[in-house]
């Protein structure tokens, strides 16, 4: 039953508080205490991270990310071969947005027991992931932790986390400044969720958490089950990147990912004066369902809170001169 006065759900609640993410993001001013090891000149500074020299007008690209509570979504349908496609397609996207190619990932696989058949499901996707992006995996690590990993399954617990880097020339460098009031953004269409507000999704979707629906139930709008569509892998965008920078100027790249289109704001220290402005959205139907299905469980979603958690249909985007 719909509540007649139902609260507003956000992210906040769901348990991924922002503010507090912020917060603590201060702390990272430390590191620049390290900056003057860089061997080969000054890092520069990019409005989605750094990228440092090595020397002949060269520079690499390092990047570390996860897939958040997407795992627990794994677990749930108990299918493990393309949740390392999502970790790869994290790390590969986020170096990208420099321009870098990706060179090589190495991979760190926390377990609740090393149970072989669940590692060997999870490298297939790791696998695919890494040929699509074109990069090879060097090294990784599995450890043994079952004091802090939990699973929802005994034994199947989890986590991910992945490391990328890519090589790029002086060149090459997408900067993220010198931005116009009259370029044009270009949205990269997703897969679906991708790996991100799958807190909030789960505990709106899934009666595991306290929403509405049973994983392999069909709702209206989706044409097969719902654990399988949440559980949907993040689309790798290296060669459409790769291929459009050949062919234009590329002046900012934007992997929509935590926080979606409140990323945009950081190009927005790069270039005074200019705003955003989107009017193309085509969100797959799991981003209805979701908003759809929230004031039943848990509590009105905003349009705002939408667009602040979820790709809404874009998982990744450039920015080109209208010319």
């Amino acid at each position: 039953m719909v509540r007649l006065l139902a609260e507003e759900f956000t992210y906040a609640k769901a348990g991924v508080n922002r503010r507090l993410r912020e917060e603590s993001k201060k702390a990272l001013s430390l590191l620049k205490e390290t900056y003057r090891f860089s061997h080969f000149g000054e890092i520069l500074q990019l409005p989605y991270g750094n990228i440092f020299p090595i020397g002949n007008n060269r520079f690499l690209d390092l990047v570390i990310e996860g897939i958040g509570t997407k795992v627990l979504v794994a677990q749930l349908a108990e299918k493990y071969d393309t949740i390392g496609i999502d970790g790869v397609a994290m790390a590969v996207n986020d170096v990208i947005r420099s321009g870098a190619k990706p060179l090589a990932i190495a991979d760190n696989i926390h377990t609740q027991v090393s149970d072989p058949k669940l590692v060997e499901e999870l490298m297939k996707g790791i696998v695919k992931a890494a040929e699509e992006a074109g990069c090879i995996v060097p090294s990784g690590e599995i450890g043994d932790v079952a004091e802090i990993i939990k699973g929802l399954s005994e034994g199947k617990g989890f986590d991910m986390v992945f490391s990328c880097i890519g090589i790029l020339s002086k060149d090459e460098i997408i900067y993220g400044n010198g931005l116009k009031p009259e370029d044009i953004i270009i949205g990269l269409r997703s897969s679906g969720l991708h790996s991100n507000g799958i807190t909030l999704a789960r505990k709106v979707l899934f009666k595991q958490w306290g929403g509405k629906y049973d994983p392999f139930e069909i709702p209206d709008g989706l044409s097969r089950e719902l654990v399988y569509e949440v559980l949907e892998p993040t689309r790798i965008y290296v060669k459409p990147l790769l291929e459009l920078k050949r062919q234009v100027e590329v002046k900012a790249a934007v992997h929509i990912t935590g926080d979606a289109y409140l990323k945009f704001g950081k190009l927005m220290n790069f270039s005074k004066g200019v705003g955003f402005f989107f009017d193309n959205f085509r969100p797959q139907p799991i981003f209805e369902l979701i908003q759809k299905t929230a004031p039943e469980v848990r509590g009105i979603i905003t349009d705002e809170e939408m667009l602040k958690t979820f790709n809404m249909g874009w998982g990744f985007a450039v920015i080109v001169d209208r010319e």
